[in-house]
């Protein structure tokens, strides 16, 4: 017999909310900080709320039952009534206080707690949870709306998102000082062909933007070495495995202290931009409108912020 649903509890309807994202109690378990063997008891617990199964294993895939498909937008109602709810109390109270939920692409996150600590300048009583990983994941993460804003550059098309861009991202090329090319004055941008040329993983936003590049510059390098990430491109360039292309907010501290130099090539840098990027329709809460407002109001700023992270030659 189903019990009434007014002894559920917003925990339960998290971690219900969690397995949905991601058909995986292990994962849920993981997102929420619980052991799975406390997500299976918090789903168990819902269910006889429910009177009904709300998960069914086909194989060793997970499914949502009929009843999990009208919990899940029961539940979406409910949280976007608390978020409006926020929303008033904020407003009655006169400061702005919360948590904002941020998601950026490993290539800004050297650039982000400084931009994080200027806004925080304005807004003290403000807490963040910052998340930085792969392009790919942070698409998945706002698939599943996982934070309030991501930062990212190549924005994908193919989803219902908004987003503005902030500030420019400077694509250029890195060697180790030893490099044959690093005493080298201006250089064509084919020498790029018969060096090797460290490069990011497909699906990777800085990885399309230097693929796109050389198919309109007609460049071909012959020789490639793929790396997991901005960071291993560095240490790989700084190493003297090649030549890096990475953004210039990610290479500063490097070159900075000499353990990268900058090439000279025509037509570098590459210039992208910053993204700031949601989900369309998305009921922002009111740090994270403030936040927008931040990144769109106060340009000069952040460019100032961001000159600390560009070398100059």
């Amino acid at each position: 017999m189903r019990k009434s649903l007014y002894r559920l509890t917003l925990r339960q309807m998290q971690v219900f909310q969690a397995v949905c994202r991601s058909l995986s109690y292990s994962r849920a378990a993981e997102e929420m900080s619980l052991t799975q063997s406390a997500v299976s008891q918090q789903i168990r617990q819902l269910e006889e709320l429910v009177g009904q199964g709300l998960f069914e294993y086909v194989g060793k895939k997970l499914y949502m039952t009929e009843a999990a498909d009208s919990l899940l937008q029961a539940s979406g109602d409910i949280f976007a009534r608390l978020d409006s709810l926020d929303m008033s109390l904020t407003t009655l109270q006169g400061s702005l206080q919360g948590e904002l939920r941020l998601a950026v692409v490993s290539s800004i996150q050297y650039l982000t707690p400084h931009l994080l600590a200027a806004f925080r300048q304005c807004y003290p009583q403000v807490s963040f949870r910052l998340e930085v990983t792969r392009r790919s994941q942070v698409i998945q993460r706002l698939q599943d709306n996982q934070d309030d804003v991501v930062l990212m550059g190549l924005v994908p098309e193919d989803r219902a998102l908004e987003f503005f861009p902030f500030l420019d991202n400077a694509i250029i090329a890195v060697a180790a000082p030893s490099h044959a090319l690093a005493d080298r004055g201006s250089l064509a941008l084919a020498e790029l062909e018969t060096q090797c040329v460290l490069q990011r993983e497909p699906g990777s936003g800085t990885r399309k933007a230097c693929d796109d590049f050389f198919v309109q510059r007609r460049v071909h390098p012959q020789h490639a070495m793929q790396m997991g990430s901005g960071e291993s491109m560095i240490q790989g360039a700084a190493a003297g495995l090649g030549i890096a292309l990475v953004s210039e907010h990610s290479a500063a501290a490097f070159l900075r202290n000499g353990d990268l130099v900058r090439l000279n090539f025509t037509d570098l840098p590459l210039y992208r931009s910053w993204c700031a990027v949601h989900a369309r329709g998305k009921r922002m809460s009111p740090v994270a409108d403030a936040f927008l407002r931040f990144l769109r109001e106060e340009r000069a700023g952040i460019k100032k912020i961001a000159a600390r992270f560009t070398v100059k030659g």
